[in-house]
């Protein structure tokens, strides 16, 4: 309950025909203009860092920057804040609403990959996915996740890219999973770290939540019994809204107790840390007010233990139809807004 995903959705307003939006366009990871470009085709050894030497892509045809065409004559200086979202790439979400999911990441990973660009994307389709809350849904069983996750791997191929794998999975694993419901998820996560990291490229990043719902000991133990060894590392604070000096913190006692594995930390919201509310509530995670961006994504960490910093959920886009937002994943121009101009940068 404490992670809210997002959905792909297309954007809400048709834009007028003529409008002339720039092309995707390829950034260095390190932020370091003309560093070396590692390639996204060509297989990479694994215990790398996927993200060294990456760039990121991008997108012209994301939702904020769709806001910004929108506000550009009518809103001039509200369009330009929300260019701090627009100017910096997120990642992709791929769910029970992308059935066909082969295709869906094969055009995903080929439009980044074309120009060199490193391929970052959710996998979120667990089956009794959410616990029946804002974000429910998931395959609808164990061989269907299985197959779903069958045709991501056909779609990576042999291009690299990351994978962040199954948010609130683990977290919610004895929240509403009978005894052998916990013991397929576990399972079926496995099945995923292994099907995937048997690509050429493919890195996978299992969702650890944060340092405020479980203990360093307890989502560690879940970790191992979800295949963290297999796995390149984990991800912290996806969709969320935690501070990063406290994730960092909890996130190198987990991978102490894990092998060492390396982590990334959803950047996306976390500007002014966690809203004023008891963790675990609603309050705490679903479109709280008073929330900033936060660091941009980068792989300049300062920490040898993060790979990256990254908005794995990309901001502006609601976590529920709570605190007066609109449903799970629909983009919420005046929220993203917000972020953007209490954002430190």
């Amino acid at each position: 309950m404490h992670l809210r995903p997002l959905f792909s959705l297309v954007a809400l307003f048709a834009l007028p025909a003529c409008l002339n939006l720039p092309l995707p366009r390829a950034i260095p990871a390190s932020g370091i203009a003309g560093s070396r470009q590692a390639s996204m085709t060509s297989p990479r050894s694994k215990g790398e860092n996927p993200f060294a030497g990456a760039y990121f892509l991008v997108d012209p045809d994301s939702n904020a920057n769709l806001q910004v065409q929108r506000w550009k004559d009518t809103r001039p200086a509200d369009a330009a804040l929300l260019k701090k979202i627009a100017d910096q790439p997120s990642a992709a979400w791929f769910g029970d609403w992308t059935p066909m999911i082969e295709p869906a990441v094969t055009k995903y990973v080929e439009s980044h990959t074309r120009i060199g660009a490193l391929p970052v994307f959710v996998l979120y389709n667990i089956p009794h996915r959410d616990c029946g809350q804002y974000s429910k849904g998931g395959a609808s069983g164990a061989e269907s996740y299985k197959r779903w996750i069958d045709g991501a791997r056909r779609g990576i191929g042999t291009r690299r890219a990351v994978v962040v794998l199954e948010p609130d999975a683990l977290g919610l694993l004895d929240k509403c999973l009978s005894p052998q419901d916990q013991k397929e998820r576990l399972e079926l996560i496995r099945y995923a770290v292994h099907t995937l990291e048997s690509t050429p490229g493919a890195a996978v990043y299992m969702d650890a939540g944060h340092e405020a719902w479980l203990e360093p000991e307890e989502i560690a133990k879940r970790l191992k019994a979800a295949g963290i060894d297999e796995a390149t590392g984990f991800a912290l604070n996806t969709s969320n809204y935690r501070a990063t000096l406290p994730l960092i913190a909890f996130g190198t006692a987990v991978s102490k107790l894990v092998g060492g594995k390396h982590f990334i930390i959803d950047t996306g919201r976390n500007g002014n840390g966690p809203a004023n509310a008891e963790p675990g509530s609603e309050a705490s995670w679903c479109n709280p007010g008073g929330r900033a961006l936060g660091t941009p994504p980068t792989t300049n960490t300062g920490n040898p233990l993060i790979d990256a910093f990254y908005w794995i959920k990309p901001p502006g886009e609601s976590d529920g139809a709570c605190n007066k937002g609109p449903r799970a994943g629909v983009f919420w121009a005046e929220y993203a807004l917000g972020l953007a101009k209490r954002a430190k940068w």
